[in-house]
């Protein structure tokens, strides 16, 4: 319990910034891979043909990106129009993959259907944060939601409304389980609970994790009276799998078994035991991209931890091997074979391959592209030296990506109808001439041109920065961002900003080293930020004391006017007094 309490805002903390990119295989035939890549977009791989099957693109991605993914139960579901069948065929009925949950940074819940190729239905309202984790009922229609609010939510499917609500923990809820025969519900927050899904009360508490909880497995399919129930656990940070024993006594609250990791777990495949002469099997991928096997009979506790049977890595053909990055594996009927996914999740390459669990430790090297080529080429046709005349103009920059340095032309009549570049620009400096800011700031980023650049960022208009920055190749977008960073103090930078997160946010996620390029820019932000919040308090106290001066004034101008009347009546009297 101190554990778990000492650990407690690290958990709350955690949420949906300790889970990876989803990367899920389909269930039985494990024929489609489900992943959700950097740039927002759901793309279903055909295992078999290792062709791409579908492509989903959510709307407003940027803003409610996908969290995690869970494919639903197989079903009998129809594909275009059926033709009658034979006799013989009547008793047979194929039940496939189709329903896809998936679960968004914005606190929706999207149904995805392989069938329809489209999104089937959009279960919203119930949760007020991040989905960290979809879980489908094994027989009914059901779907449970676990959230950053610290509520579950039971969905029905028939429906497309919320059945029963409820909170969970103090903390994020950040992973679920349902049971094979569909009555439990293990969930984690700061600690792990099983729910009873009949009356949605706690059966057990397990304790044990100090960090998130991104990992629950069911490992046994024996009912809860006995003490054949077992479940194992992973979380961020921690470099093993808990397995937990749900025993009659309710003495519980240890551990029995742990294996150990090189890495966090990212994605688990096992095969359940159905008795206790029958072993769990089972095929962890770690966050450093290795695939750990076990195999294991479950039969009470063992205080000694249990290594990998066999682990397996991949690398390329090079000279310098460089390791490929398991994301996925799945296990098959027969023992040696094992499903994989490898490489990146933009273009992943699936193989099924027989390993050789005698041996310790497997290294597979595969000659794949394991990075993709995310730099834009412009097609150059075969550059002519022109002849150039008197009465020849020249216009400059010309095609993006030119890496000549700008220089001074006589030929550049002075006066042109296109805007210049710079005015009373000193002998020797080119006066550009071009309506295209999109042009003059890669030869501005290229060239290093202060006065290029500075012409360009003066720009106010809000629509020419959105344009400039959209119509920007790839390649010079983190010069810009550079650029942006170095002068972010100037007050127009910030519009370069926000346009260049609105059109490249895909391209910039799918960089390796994101975090370097944007870190300083993130903590300028938030140190902005924070002194922003200062100042409008500022703002505020100095707004009241403003409008209680000018309200002092106010009054004391309106007394002071009604004693110079005062004032003014009675001179008068006195003058008719005299008169008098």
């Amino acid at each position: 319990d101190e554990e778990a309490d000492s650990g407690s805002e690290m958990a709350a903390d955690a949420g949906s910034s300790a889970l990876q990119l989803p990367c899920v295989f389909s269930p039985k035939s494990r024929q489609y891979l489900a992943l959700c890549a950097q740039d927002g977009r759901l793309r279903i791989w055909n295992t078999d043909s290792k062709t791409l099957q579908q492509e989903y693109v959510p709307s407003a991605h940027l803003s409610a990106t996908c969290i995690c993914i869970a494919w639903g139960p197989c079903r009998t579901v129809k594909e275009g129009p059926q033709r009658k069948k034979r006799k013989s065929e009547a008793g047979q009925v194929e039940e496939k993959a189709d329903l896809l949950a998936m679960g968004t940074a914005a606190g929706s819940v999207l149904i995805y259907s392989t069938a329809k190729g489209a999104l089937h239905c959009t279960l919203d309202g119930g949760h007020s944060g991040g989905v960290n984790c979809v879980q489908w009922h094994p027989e009914d229609s059901l779907l449970y939601s676990g959230s950053d609010d610290t509520n579950i939510i039971e969905w029905d499917l028939q429906t497309g409304k919320a059945r029963s609500k409820w909170k969970a923990d103090r903390a994020a809820v950040t992973s679920l389980c349902v049971s094979p025969d569909g009555k439990l519900l293990l969930s984690a927050g700061q600690i792990i609970k099983m729910w009873d899904l009949d009356t949605k009360e706690v059966y057990r508490k397990f304790t044990g994790h100090s960090t998130a909880v991104t990992t629950l497995r069911f490992a046994t399919t024996r009912p809860p009276d006995s003490n054949g129930l077992y479940f194992l656990s992973g979380a961020a940070h921690e470099r093993l799998l808990s397995v937990w024993q749900v025993r009659e006594d309710g003495k519980d609250k240890n551990s029995v078994v742990s294996f150990t990791l090189t890495d966090e777990p990212k994605h688990i495949d096992l095969v359940t035991s159905n008795s206790k002469e029958e072993a769990v099997r089972l095929a962890v991928v770690c966050k450093d991209g290795q695939l750990h096997l076990f195999e294991h009979f479950l039969n009470g506790p063992c205080k000694k931890p249990f290594s990998p049977l066999c682990t397996v890595q991949m690398s390329d053909t090079k000279d310098s091997p460089a390791p490929i990055p398991l994301l996925a594996a799945a296990l098959r009927a027969d023992t040696q074979s094992v499903l994989l996914a490898y490489g990146n999740h933009l273009q992943p390459v699936m193989e099924k391959v027989e390993i050789n669990t005698a041996e310790r430790h497997v290294c597979l090297t595969r000659d794949v592209q394991t990075s993709l080529s995310l730099s834009m080429e412009t097609s150059v046709s075969k550059v002519k030296t022109p002849i150039v005349n008197a009465k020849s103009r020249v216009l400059v920059p010309g095609l993006p990506g030119h890496q000549a340095p700008v220089k001074g032309t006589s030929q550049i009549s002075a006066n042109s109808c296109l805007p210049k570049l710079t005015k009373g620009a000193p002998k020797g400096t080119a006066s550009l001439q071009t309506d295209n800011f999109a042009v003059l700031l890669v030869q501005g980023l290229e060239s290093n041109d202060a006065n290029i650049l500075n012409k360009v960022f003066q720009t106010r208009k809000e629509m020419v920065i959105k344009k400039t920055v959209a119509r920007l190749p790839l390649p010079a977008v983190l010069p810009l961002v550079e650029e942006v960073r170095v002068n972010f103090l100037a007050v127009l930078m910030v519009r370069w900003l926000k346009a260049v997160l609105m059109h490249h946010t895909s391209y910039l996620a799918s960089l390796p080293d994101l975090v370097t390029q944007l870190g300083v820019l993130y903590h300028m932000i938030e140190s902005r930020v924070k002194m922003f919040h200062k100042l409008t308090k500022l703002h505020g106290k100095l707004y009241l004391l403003m409008t209680q001066v000018g309200d002092t004034m106010y009054r004391n101008k309106h007394r002071l006017n009604s004693t110079l009347k005062v004032q003014n009546a009675l001179s008068a009297h006195c003058l008719n007094l005299k008169l008098d």
